[in-house]
C-alpha cells in the first residue's frame, strides 16, 4: 500500500470516526478540554474526564506515518470507551518530527508528565497511567516505554499494530525515514537504539498488551508486534497479545472493525486484571543482583522474590524489583550496580523501603582485589538513598543512629550461602570479608541487617543447581524472611 493510499484511507476512516462521534460519544464524559504542550500550540492534548472516575488514565497516541496525525479513529474516537470504564482519557497531537524526534517524544512526556501532576485536581491516580498508541504512535509509545526517564515512563503500554522496527526492510518505510531522517537509516547503531524490541529491560519495561490484525500488510506484524512481545516474554515481563483473523492495518477504535467489540472485550479484559498499586502504599524498592533479578526463575516478575514478597506484604505496599544479574557494589568491580538504569529507577522509584541484596558477585577473586572498598561504595549507597540520614548529618554525634523516621527505612541482606563455588563466587570471601563490613556500616548508619546467609543455611534444597540462584521455593524463602522483618506485626498474606 502506498503512502497516498494510506493518507487517503486515513481520511475516510476520520471521516466515519467523526460522524460516528456525532451520534452520541462522550456521553459518560463530565468534562472536555484542550491543553497547549507548547507555547506555541503547535503540540495539545485533548483531555477527556469521566464522570466516575476509576483513578486509571491513558494518554493516546495517534498513528500517520509520523507525517500526519489520524486523530480521531485512532484518538478521539476511543474517549467514549474509556470514559465509561471511569478512565481519564488524553490524547497527544504531537508535533511531527520532520528531522527532529526529539520533538514527538517530548510532546508526549510533557503529556504524561502533566497527567501525572494534575493527578489529585483529576481524579487519577498518578502509578496507573498508561500508554496507548497506534502504528507510528504505536512505535512513538514504545519509545517511550522504553527510553524516557522513570518520571514520564507509563505504568502500562498498549499498542495497537505497532511499528516497532526502524529497520524499512522489515518495517513501515515512511515511519522509519520520517522517524530517523533518511541519513538516519544509513546508521546501524540509530537504528537499533530505535527498534524497540531491542530497548526492552527485565522488571523496567512496562507492562504491555498488543492489538494486530494477522492481514495486516502495510506494518508486518511478525517483524514488529510480535517481536516487542517476544522480547517482553523473555524477559519475563507482562505481555498479553492478541491477533485477528482480519482487519489490515489502521482500524483503531472504529466499529467497523469485524472484531470491534471482541477487541474491546480483550482489552477490557486486560486493564481489569491488571493489579494497580494502592494509592498511599508503602514503596518497597528491591535493589539487587541476579538474586533478587530471579535469574533461573521463569516469569520472575512473578515468581521472583520480590513478588512473594508483594504477595506476603499484601495491598498496602507496593515492591518493584530493581534487580539486575551480575552487578556488584564495588564501584570497581566487573558490573557495578551504581553504574545501571535500574539504580537510576531505584532512586526516582522514592521508596519508603530500600531491601539492599548485594555482595554476592563481590567475593569473585576479579572484584574482591578491590574488597578494601566495599565500605565506602556501600556506604555511598546509603548516603545517596538517605543523605539526611547519614551520620554525619547528625549534629553533636558521630555515628549516631538514624531516627526511627527517617526515609526512606534501609534494610541491608547479607548474601545467602554459596553452596557451590561457580564462577569463582567465595562463601569463605562472603563470611570473612563482606558480611563484617555489612554488619559495620548498617550499625553505623542505623540500618537493620538480615542475616539471610544465617537463615538460609540450612534451604540447600531451595537452591538451583548452580548452588547460587535460589528457585521458586527459596525465592519464597527470602521473602518470607524478609516480610517478617519488614512488617513483623503484620499477618503475611498466604500464612
Amino acid at each position: 500500500m502506498t503512502q497516498t493510499k494510506t493518507r487517503s484511507w486515513r481520511r475516510i476512516a476520520g471521516t466515519m470516526a467523526l460522524l460516528w462521534l456525532a451520534a452520541g460519544a462522550f456521553a459518560q464524559t463530565a468534562k472536555e478540554f484542550t491543553l497547549n504542550l507548547t507555547d506555541d500550540g503547535a503540540a495539545q492534548m485533548r483531555c477527556f474526564l469521566p464522570q466516575n472516575p476509576s483513578g486509571k488514565a491513558i494518554v493516546g497516541v495517534p498513528g500517520g506515518g509520523y507525517s500526519v496525525l489520524s486523530n480521531t479513529h485512532e484518538g478521539t474516537l476511543a474517549a467514549e470507551w474509556m470514559n465509561q470504564r471511569g478512565i481519564a482519557y488524553f490524547v497527544v497531537n504531537y508535533r511531527l518530527p520532520n528531522g527532529d524526534r526529539t520533538k514527538p517524544i517530548g510532546d508526549v512526556e510533557k503529556g504524561i508528565r502533566t497527567v501525572r501532576d494534575s493527578a489529585a485536581v483529576w481524579g487519577i491516580n498518578p502509578h496507573d497511567v498508561g500508554i496507548m498508541g497506534f502504528s507510528a504512535g504505536g512505535h512513538l509509545s514504545s519509545v517511550i516505554s522504553t527510553h524516557s526517564a522513570f518520571e514520564v515512563r507509563p505504568d502500562f503500554t498498549i499498542l495497537f499494530y505497532p511499528v516497532i522496527s526502524m529497520d524499512e526492510r522489515v518495517s513501515h518505510k515512511w515511519s522509519c525515514r520520517n522517524f530517523l531522517g533518511e541519513e538516519g537509516q544509513k546508521d546501524p547503531e540509530l537504528v537499533r537504539e530505535f527498534s524497540t524490541d531491542k530497548a526492552v529491560r527485565r522488571h523496567l519495561t512496562p507492562p504491555a498488551c498488543i492489538i494486530m490484525a494477522n492481514d495486516d500488510r502495510l506494518v508486518p506484524p511478525v517483524t514488529n508486534g510480535v517481536q516487542y512481545y517476544s522480547a517482553m516474554r523473555n524477559a519475563g515481563n507482562e505481555c498479553a497479545m492478541y491477533i485477528y483473523p482480519t482487519g489490515d492495518h489502521g482500524f483503531g477504535f472504529g466499529p467497523w472493525f469485524k472484531y470491534h467489540d471482541r477487541m474491546l472485550a480483550d482489552l477490557g479484559a486486560w486493564l481489569d486484571a491488571r493489579q494497580t498499586p494502592k494509592p498511599g502504599a508503602i514503596r518497597v524498592a528491591c535493589i539487587g543482583n541476579s538474586i533478587t533479578d530471579g535469574s533461573g526463575i521463569d516469569m520472575a516478575e512473578q515468581y521472583g522474590y520480590p513478588a512473594e514478597l508483594q504477595k506476603l506484604l499484601g495491598q498496602d505496599y507496593w515492591v518493584k524489583n530493581f534487580g539486575v544479574g551480575a552487578r556488584t557494589m564495588l564501584n570497581k568491580g566487573d558490573h557495578p550496580y551504581m553504574n545501571e538504569l535500574a539504580w537510576r529507577d531505584a532512586l526516582a522509584f522514592n521508596p519508603d523501603v530500600v531491601i539492599i541484596k548485594l555482595g554476592t558477585n563481590d567475593s569473585k577473586p576479579g572484584n574482591w582485589q578491590h574488597g578494601e572498598e566495599f565500605q565506602q561504595d556501600l556506604e555511598q549507597m546509603l548516603n545517596t538513598l538517605n543523605p539526611k540520614g547519614a551520620p554525619s548529618a547528625k549534629k553533636g554525634k558521630k555515628g549516631g543512629k538514624v531516627s526511627a523516621d527517617a526515609k526512606p527505612r534501609i534494610f541491608v541482606c547479607t548474601p545467602i550461602p554459596a553452596f557451590k563455588s561457580t564462577w569463582g563466587i567465595n562463601d569463605s570471601v562472603i563470611v570473612n570479608g563482606i558480611i563484617p563490613v555489612q554488619q559495620k556500616v548498617a550499625k553505623k548508619y542505623g540500618a537493620q541487617l538480615i542475616d539471610l546467609h544465617t537463615l538460609f543455611a540450612n534451604d540447600g534444597d531451595k537452591v538451583l543447581s548452580d548452588g547460587i540462584h535460589p528457585n521458586e521455593k527459596g525465592a519464597h524463602r527470602m521473602a518470607e524472611i524478609i516480610a517478617e522483618k519488614i512488617a513483623p506485626k503484620l499477618e503475611m498474606n498466604g500464612k
